[in-house]
């Protein structure tokens, strides 16, 4: 193995829920850009703009 794979590896394990989030995301994007409908799309639309709402809820709450 490679100094920068095992230095790839060890933050990994280091930040395990970042490293989640990252890859999360990255499948999303991916998602959305070569694979999903315009039926897709739609529902995703909606389901952003409800998480948009409980987010900004969660900040004036604070």
């Amino acid at each position: 193995m490679s100094n920068q794979t095992e230095a790839n590896k060890k933050w990994q394990e280091k930040n395990k829920e970042y490293a989640k989030y990252l890859s999360n995301r990255s499948r999303a994007r991916s998602f959305i850009r070569n694979h999903a409908t315009l039926e897709d799309l739609e529902e995703l639309e909606g389901l952003i703009e409800a998480r948009r709402e409980d987010l900004e809820n969660i900040d004036t709450n604070k």
